[in-house]
């Protein structure tokens, strides 16, 4: 059963211990904001609550001048919207005027957009690669279906920028029907990843109405789920959804950290809604300047995923859309970052680095192949040893 506020909307019972502790991240976002923990516990309010604006981030934070400025300088290359849940995250202090904090770079505009000599707006090349519009067909047997459009935030470094300036594409009636006429007609596609914008911005009856109908073509074995919900609005990923989900396994979740700075107990609740409910949840990264881009920011991130059973799966290399230029890293660090996980953490918690590409995701990792003598095989060692294994080079 459920709770309900004074608005009489539902409100997950498996966060109400978070409302009633006064010194957790939802008592005391909902003070900054004005409502009640019970309240704030309703993701639709936080969705009509988004902070899209200067005047409304200042009322509950002290912006630097660059991200008070980009508010309104950006409008025109890609819109802000950030939940009241995620603006909780973000720490006050300023340095010298930047702020180092790791969500609000990920989500606060800033005037270093404007500067980009490399960004493009569809980097991976997704609108010739759609078949039928919003389905963008790579991989043979695979297809990601964007039906939504909405976000709870819409992250700074999104590569699907270019949706922003459309309308309607949210859940769209005719976009959905052929897109699953599409999927129906083609028996190679065995996986279909629903994504968008957040596909979780929907009803359950929604949800479960899109599932149902992807259930009904005899070839479609696998359904994914991309959402960073339970990492920007957590109380969104009810136990009710997942129960719901599971009646239609098997279903996958593959959600979106960044550091560790975000995973709370809010959403350490919203992950163990799923995996309770056995929908095994993957975590896709992106490796970005000031967030996790030293060894010890990746490795504390790793740890903290595994610790609420969000298997790490990818680290993205951060593409070249535009606006984005200050956020970049290198791909040589990028190597050194992954190759100091090796050894140090659990192998079950090493996600692959990539570099996504039009063509699909080039694996980049550190060679340990050194080169061979006759079919003896000489490698380097997680240890910077040298290794000769015998015969196995035929």
């Amino acid at each position: 059963m459920a709770g309900k506020d004074s608005a009489t909307n539902l409100i997950p019972e498996e966060f109400l211990h978070l409302a009633a502790q006064p010194d957790s991240l939802t008592a005391r976002t909902a003070e900054r904001f004005g409502v009640t923990p019970q309240t704030f516990l309703n993701w639709r309010w936080h969705m009509k609550h988004q902070v899209v604006n200067a005047e409304q981030a200042a009322a509950v934070l002290r912006l630097s001048t660059s991200e008070s400025e980009g508010f309104e300088k950006l409008q025109h290359l890609f819109n802000a919207g950030i939940t009241p849940y995620y603006m909780g995250l973000m720490t006050s202090s300023l340095v010298d005027g930047n702020e180092s904090c790791p969500i609000r770079l990920q989500a606060l505009p800033r005037n270093e957009e404007l500067r980009d000599s490399l960004g493009v707006k569809d980097p991976l090349s997704e609108v010739p690669h759609s078949p039928v519009r919003e389905v963008v067909h790579v991989y043979p047997d695979r297809v990601a279906f964007c039906v939504a459009q909405l976000c709870p935030v819409y992250c700074r470094y999104c590569f699907r920028k270019r949706r922003d300036e459309e309308v309607g594409l949210h859940f769209n009636r005719t976009i959905v029907d052929n897109g699953i006429a599409y999927i129906a007609s083609n028996p190679a596609i065995r996986d279909v990843l629903i994504t968008g914008g957040d596909p979780f911005i929907a009803a359950d009856q929604t949800l479960e109405h899109l599932v149902q109908r992807l259930r009904a073509i005899p070839h479609v074995e696998i359904i994914r789920f991309g959402t960073r919900t339970p990492v920007t609005l957590p109380y969104r990923v009810t136990a009710d959804l997942a129960r719901m989900l599971a009646r239609y396994h098997p279903i996958y979740v593959n959600t979106h950290f960044n550091c560790a700075e975000e995973i709370t107990p809010e959403a350490t609740q919203a992950v163990a809604n799923l995996v309770n409910h056995g929908i095994p949840v993957g975590n896709q990264a992106v490796l970005l300047k000031g967030v996790n881009d030293s060894p010890e920011k990746m490795m504390a991130l790793c740890r903290q995923l595994m610790k609420i059973r969000a298997r790490p799966y990818y680290v993205f290399h951060p593409h070249a859309i535009e606006g984005t230029e200050h956020l970049r890293v290198s791909v040589r660090r990028g190597i050194e970052i992954m190759k100091s996980l090796r050894g140090n953490i659990t192998g079950l918690a090493i996600p692959t680095y990539a570099l996504d590409t039009p063509s699909g995701k080039i694996p980049i990792q550190h060679n340990y192949i050194l080169g061979h003598e006759g079919d003896d095989l000489i490698l380097e060692t997680i240890r910077g040893e040298i290794w000769r294994e015998t015969g196995v080079y035929q």
